[in-house]
């Protein structure tokens, strides 16, 4: 047993670091059940550990990869039989709730889920929901600055977070858990490490901003047959319904006929007809159950006046609420194609119509039978889109065949590269991004250039040197070190 992992149960207790062995005995992630690598994982259970965890990696020059509920999309979280994981999933406690000033205290390892319903419980919401919460964990949501349903209304994660505590690389711990939505006391900390992915510090607790309930909810699900049409409907009901519209959601025919097949288990049930050209899901959310509900149906109705929407189904009860959401979060079922290829890029909503045909057909120019699925937060310009270069291999029955995204073959990798040149490419003219709240890790940063300039790549690579001088944080992931 090396001298490093000696320390390292000194530190936490000896049950508490896995062996290589043992850690291969987790999946690699939430959706490739292929066995984890590392030389070990440790999970400490307080900050004091974590920092004497790190200062030992950083004397033994060790890298370090942390974990938190592992359902990234980047490789963001990916080890090697050389790194050491570092888990924060015994760090999972909701600290302190304060119902008068609207914050809440918590571990960066709580789950999304437990966030959501502990504000709840106080009549309060917190504003980042997306449909890994039952899953995902806040101190990855603040690595990633992820998005989700409601940043139309809230922003992203980095809107939400009024303080952090952080561990660098060297051990140091930085507790600078703000409490005031106003503070402006020379350089907000805070933000250099939001969307980091891990790279600049561990995010080991945070302050979230929580915001009012908001009791009435009132949701919709609409239909186009041109895209401009779309974008005429985002601009009125943005306008109508102003503050209260809390999402504006598209969906392309392709991926509304998948969620909709009744061929195929899972799916749902088709609140509208399968042939119009996209379709969007439209919600508000107030404090008025009767005057919310009625400026929200007027407003439907003056959207069908005007013929910017094709036909309309306004949800009835919570059920009906639940089940047109489903439509737009049946992601698993694009997922069961193999290989698919998942990107979530964000561009000008004026150029949206023409990016997604010119993918399609680029993608088809090289296997002319293949699916492009997309969907996404368009009010926020955000598109998710999954590519199936060979749609007919499709995984009916997920108990016998599991689920894996991002695991391929040789012939696959090469075609993973001709589809994210297909994506990325034409998103430099139109000042796109390759990322909206995915993140860069391992799988994006050889295209990084299309949306960051060299200037900002060499100041990312000199704040990276400053806080991790030896680079043994998540290394390899975002940049590459000169």
């Amino acid at each position: 047993m090396s001298d490093i992992i000696e320390k390292l149960q000194q530190i936490v207790g000896p049950a508490q670091v896995l062996s290589a062995k043992q850690v291969a005995q987790r999946a690699t992630h939430f959706w490739n059940p292929s066995p984890m690598v590392a030389r070990a994982l440790v999970k400490p259970a307080t900050v004091d550990q974590i920092s004497d965890v790190l200062r030992t990696c950083f004397e033994h020059g060790q890298s370090v990869v942390t974990h938190g509920g592992v359902t990234g999309l980047a490789d963001g979280e990916k080890s090697t039989s050389d790194d050491i994981v570092l888990s924060l999933e015994r760090l999972n406690q909701i600290e302190s709730v304060d119902a008068v000033n609207r914050t809440m205290t918590v571990q960066a390892g709580c789950v999304l889920q437990s966030i959501h319903e502990a504000a709840n419980d106080c009549n309060l919401l917190y504003g980042v929901d997306l449909g890994a919460r039952g899953s995902c964990t806040i101190g990855g949501n603040i690595s990633t600055n992820a998005g989700g349903l409601s940043v139309l209304r809230y922003g992203m994660t980095r809107d939400q977070i009024l303080g952090l505590e952080v561990v660098l690389a060297d051990g140091t711990v930085i507790t600078a858990l703000n409490s005031l939505i106003k503070n402006n006391t020379g350089y907000d900390l805070k933000q250099l490490f939001i969307g980091s992915e891990g790279t600049l510090g561990v995010v080991t607790r945070a302050v979230l901003k929580l915001r009012p309930a908001t009791p009435t909810r009132n949701t919709a699900i609409v239909a186009f047959n041109t895209f401009e049409q779309v974008t005429e409907t985002l601009a009125l009901v943005s306008r109508e319904l102003n503050a209260n519209l809390n999402a504006f959601e598209i969906i392309w025919n392709d991926f509304y006929r998948l969620s909709t097949n009744p061929d195929i288990t899972g799916t749902s049930r088709a609140p509208l007809t399968r042939d119009y050209s996209a379709y969007a899901i439209i919600e508000s959310r107030g404090a008025s159950v009767e005057s919310d509900k009625q400026q929200f149906q007027q407003t439907l109705e003056e959207l069908l006046e005007k013929d910017l929407i094709a036909d309309a189904v306004i949800a009835q009860s919570e059920t009906e609420q639940k089940d047109i959401w489903q439509i737009r979060e049946n992601v698993d079922l694009s997922l069961r194609h193999s290989p698919l290829f998942v990107y979530d890029i964000s561009l000008p909503v004026n150029h949206m119509e023409a990016y997604v045909d010119e993918i399609r057909t680029n993608t088809k120019k090289h296997w002319p039978d293949a699916v492009v699925h997309a969907y996404g937060h368009l009010a926020d310009c955000n598109l998710h889109i999954s590519i199936a270069p060979k749609p007919e291999n499709f995984i009916r029955d997920t108990q016998q065949q599991p689920i894996r995204i991002q695991a391929f073959n040789e012939e696959e990798s090469k075609w993973y590269e001709t589809v994210n040149r297909i994506v990325f490419e034409p998103l430099a003219s139109i000042g796109g991004s390759i990322s909206a709240e995915h993140g860069i890790g391992l799988l994006k940063k050889k295209y990084l250039h299309y949306c960051v300039s060299d200037e900002e790549i060499a100041a990312m690579r000199l704040l990276k040197k400053s806080l991790d001088p030896k680079g043994i944080l998540n290394p390899g992931k975002i940049l590459d070190m000169e």
